[in-house]
């Protein structure tokens, strides 16, 4: 799987230059028909990775956040599951809290993942059963992810604005972020200690995180507290809750009782 992590690799640096340069030059900003937000970095990202993922690995399939979905890849054993730039929000913002996230799937289960924010030059890869691996790729002048706070919980910040974690504040400090797949990245780097999304989500938001948690040590399931499994026909996600490996055993077990009551009473 080497050489499959060096591929991918090679290719999220290029698309990743790309995101920054159109970031620089300019780009143009769409509504989807779920009313969330698409730039023509993220097609000129995806349109990268897609050419140099499908040229190395032809018989493999493919699903994207911006690729028309289509049910061959079901029937593949090998899956590379993108999100080009989850965060898109905050890139049009231009917050450094987006990134690109790239697993390959074999069976249903992540075993090489890369989560690459450009913006920071922070590079997160796993090839499964050895262990996270963290890099920074370029100088940036912009600052990854620090607090002092800690027990630090990354939470989506629609639903921290309408309380839906209310019940959490009491055990650690629940600070917004504009992706899921970055946070998953800082929960397996120990820059935070979870990460959590009550309702919502897609197999591509997640499935290079999931793999990256699981390399630090920490534990990535959905909301309520079960295995996710990828390539599946419906790609969409009951939530997501990821625990670091340092993080208490009591807090875990609030953060976890939530997600239950959550799963039980959904929006």
């Amino acid at each position: 799987m080497e050489y499959e992590l060096t591929i991918l690799s090679q290719a999220m640096s290029e698309a990743g230059r790309e995101a920054l340069r159109l970031a620089s030059a300019g780009f143009e900003t769409f509504t989807k028909a779920d009313q969330s937000p698409v730039t023509s970095a993220d097609l000129a990202v995806n349109r990268i990775l897609q050419d140099r993922l499908s040229t190395a690995f032809p018989e493999d399939g493919w699903l994207s956040e911006e690729t028309t979905d289509n049910d061959t890849r079901l029937s593949r054993k090998r899956v590379w599951i993108v999100d080009p730039i989850d965060g898109t929000r905050s890139f049009v913002r231009g917050l450094p809290e987006f990134c690109l996230s790239v697993a390959l799937v074999e069976n249903g289960v992540p075993t090489v993942a890369a989560i690459f924010n450009p913006a920071t030059g922070e590079f997160f890869s796993a090839i499964r059963g050895r262990g996270l691996r963290v890099e920074r790729l370029s100088d940036s002048d912009q600052p990854g992810f620090t607090s002092s706070e800690r027990p630090v919980a990354l939470v989506n910040p629609w639903e921290l604005r309408v309380g839906r974690f209310e019940g959490l504040q009491d055990h650690l400090h629940c600070r917004p972020i504009g992706s899921i797949a970055y946070a998953l990245a800082l929960v397996a780097a120990g820059q935070a200690d979870a990460a959590i999304t009550l309702a919502g989500g897609n197999e591509w938001d997640v499935a290079a995180g999931v793999l990256l948690v699981e390399e630090s040590g920490g534990r990535a399931t959905t909301a309520a507290g079960h295995p996710v499994t990828f390539n599946r026909p419906d790609p969409r996600l009951p939530g997501t809750l990821a625990v670091g490996s340092d993080l208490p055993a009591p807090v875990r077990t609030r953060l976890i009782q939530h997600g239950l009551a959550a799963a039980s009473h959904p929006l």
